[in-house]
């Protein structure tokens, strides 16, 4: 009989290899400071490594470690040797997309729509006004984030990889599916699975039009 798919470990790392959040599922690291030297010796066998725009996988300890990077985080997902790579590969792009996604929406929302209404209500300068728009947009929409923005919702992005794993059993991979099933559960992200990033994105657009026309 066929067995399913196993993932030891999911491991978010910051440049200097230092934890930011991590789940282990097995027992081949029973301490503390088993795990501690695990992750050492996976961040320092990749990290000069350029795992930017796809996902790289290499082998440590007899297991199978794929892992990507962005910007100050590093994503790792560590399976048996036996283990497909590519299913661990579909994993950990399922954990980035999700982080991506869910921290990007929370930033947006963070932005108060009375800085909107304060540059057009007193009719700052255009070049004011522009350099306003532009800044909203990069901290709104830009596909990178970062190891500050993990910390602050790290309580989240332990929620996404309960909902991707659980006993080492892979459940989801699909990041809008994993970013829903969080907002269910927290409030923080509550509104998520109701509206989604495109719409939030033509919400912000009209708000803005609307400010800039009165």
């Amino acid at each position: 009989m066929e067995l399913c798919p196993c993932v030891k470990n999911i491991l978010l790392l910051d440049f200097e290899g230092k934890r930011v959040a991590s789940k282990y599922f097995c027992d081949d690291w029973p301490t503390n400071g088993a795990k501690e030297a695990f992750e050492k010796a996976v961040f320092n066998k990749t990290q000069k490594t350029n795992a930017r725009s796809e996902v790289e996988v290499t082998m440590l300890e007899n297991n199978i470690v794929v892992y990507k990077f962005v910007q100050d985080l590093h994503f790792f997902v560590t399976g048996g040797e036996e283990e497909n790579e590519v299913i661990l590969a579909t994993v950990l792009q399922g954990f980035f997309d999700a982080v991506g996604l869910l921290l990007r929406f929370l930033l947006c929302h963070s932005v108060p729509c009375s800085s909107i209404h304060f540059y057009a209500q007193y009719k700052s300068p255009p070049f004011l006004l522009f350099n306003f728009i532009s800044i909203l947009i990069i901290h709104c929409f830009r596909d990178n984030v970062e190891k500050r923005e993990a910390l602050e919702y790290l309580d989240l992005i332990l929620l996404c990889i309960d909902e991707i794993v659980d006993g080492g059993i892979i459940l989801e991979t699909d990041a809008n599916v994993i970013v829903g099933k969080v907002a269910s559960h927290s409030t923080v992200a509550e509104g998520l699975s109701e509206q989604t990033f495109s719409q939030a994105l033509a919400t912000a657009r009209e708000h803005l039009a609307r400010s800039l026309l009165k």
